[in-house]
């Protein structure tokens, strides 16, 4: 057999389409989810900011300078004795001019590598929002796919009640003829006619299941729900999927990427909160001035300028042992994403092993489906030739009907549960693709 199945060809155009409807493939729908999804927008938007923020300065290794300037005005009283009394000096409403100005410049040396350690959790947050960013891209084309499929799946079991109201409507054309020439009564073209009026009512429920589906959809990819869509597909299962493969890339998933990168952050968190506890040395240098006028007084201007430079060296001593508590729970939310990660790592394997189970069953399945169809259609079309020969009863055409229905039903439920499993093994593995 082929590496792919292809099944349900058909082509459901029932009533005649307008030209104003649009013909939408999966990779249109897909397209049109990545670029409209809220949840990617935020997503993206969360990476952007965690770009920004990688930054060396962020992480506080560059260089501060600040400028500043003050210049007061004042008005006092002066009153002031000498031992000479000729110098005394008592004056009201003297005016006073206080002027400073500073440009400085300070640059970390030493405070336990923390600016390292926090330059280090800025690249690993940026690459978690990158791993967040990736598992919302596979869940959105994932629930894209199902939900397409789904409506591939609600259109296939349209056809085949189209294909049985076409039996019936056989069965009540061959039994109208016979009521003709006095062979048959009303009591069969009743039944006939009571089966057909039922199919009818399937197809109209049916129908609706499908244009709430085609909503459903629209309301997925973040379209007008209003808008008229035409989906013409088939549902190809791809049998090319080894265990072995995805289980080795479903522990590559982003998702435990995510985890990982969690726990390294934690760590990292861990190594700040103790770089606390250390020496902080700076370093500083500037430019000071300072110009002082009075209208009377001792001094009537004092004005100095000149450039500085110094060293800063601060010493935790004590400070009711926050910082050791700090890094005590640093410890403890790293033990906690280790242990979310174990748990994530169990679920995925778990989970592709329960989906692959389900995939492979199926898939050995629907090959007989496939020739048990192909046999109620045979059959069924020979108890119509016996039964408009006369050779068959009412009861044996209903009989092959049903089967006919059952036998489409079945083959399209197990194609569309394969597809669905080889969807979630790709997730899994981080293999669907826009």
């Amino acid at each position: 057999m082929a590496n792919k199945i292809f099944v349900l060809f058909f082509v459901l155009l029932l009533g005649g389409f307008c030209t104003a409807q649009q013909h939408l493939t999966l990779n249109d729908a897909i397209a049109t989810a990545l670029k409209n999804s809220y949840d990617i927008k935020l997503a993206k938007d969360n990476l952007e900011i965690a770009g920004i923020n990688n930054h060396i300065g962020v992480a506080g290794g560059l260089p501060v300078v600040n400028a500043a300037a003050n210049d007061n005005e004042t008005v006092t009283s002066i009153n002031q004795k000498f031992p000479d009394p000729a110098r005394n000096v008592k004056r009201s409403g003297v005016s006073t001019n206080n002027l400073t100005a500073s440009i400085t410049g300070g640059i970390l040396l030493y405070n336990g590598f923390r600016v390292k350690a926090t330059k280090k959790r800025l690249e690993e947050l940026e690459a978690l929002n990158q791993d967040l960013l990736n598992v919302q891209i596979q869940n959105t084309i994932a629930e894209v796919s199902t939900r397409y499929y789904d409506i591939v799946r609600q259109q296939y079991f349209l056809g085949t009640i189209v294909k049985s109201m076409e039996v019936s409507k056989q069965r009540i054309t061959i039994l109208q003829n016979r009521k003709d020439i006095g062979l048959a009564n009303n009591t069969d073209i009743f039944q006939a006619q009571l089966d057909y009026n039922a199919l009818i009512q399937s197809e109209k429920a049916q129908q609706l299941v499908i244009d709430q589906g085609k909503t459903d959809l629209l309301n997925l990819i973040f379209v007008n729900p209003d808008s008229a869509i035409v989906i013409n597909d088939t549902i190809v299962i791809d049998q090319s999927i080894q265990f072995n493969q995805i289980k080795s890339l479903a522990i590559k998933n982003p998702t435990i990427k995510a985890a990982e990168q969690q726990i390294k952050i934690n760590e990292l968190l861990e190594r700040e909160t103790a770089a606390l506890r250390s020496p902080t040395l700076r370093a500083t240098t500037g430019f000071n001035l300072t110009n002082t006028t009075s209208a009377a007084g001792f001094i009537l201007q004092n004005q100095s300028y000149g450039p500085f430079v110094g060293l800063n060296l601060a010493v935790p001593i004590y400070n009711g042992s926050i910082n050791k508590r700090l890094q005590k729970v640093a410890e403890i939310n790293t033990r906690i994403a280790k242990t979310q990660r174990n748990g994530f790592i169990l679920t995925i394997e778990t989970g592709a092993t329960r989906t692959f189970q389900a995939y492979s069953n199926t898939i050995s399945q629907l090959k007989t489906a496939q020739e048990n169809l192909d046999l109620s259609k045979r059959l069924l079309d020979l108890v119509l030739q016996r039964f408009q020969l006369g050779q068959s009863t009412i009861i044996d055409v209903k009989i092959a009907q049903q089967s006919f229905e059952n036998e489409s039903y079945r083959l399209v439920n197990l194609a569309y549960t394969a597809k669905i499993a080889e969807i979630e093994l790709k997730r899994l593995a981080n293999l669907l693709q826009p």
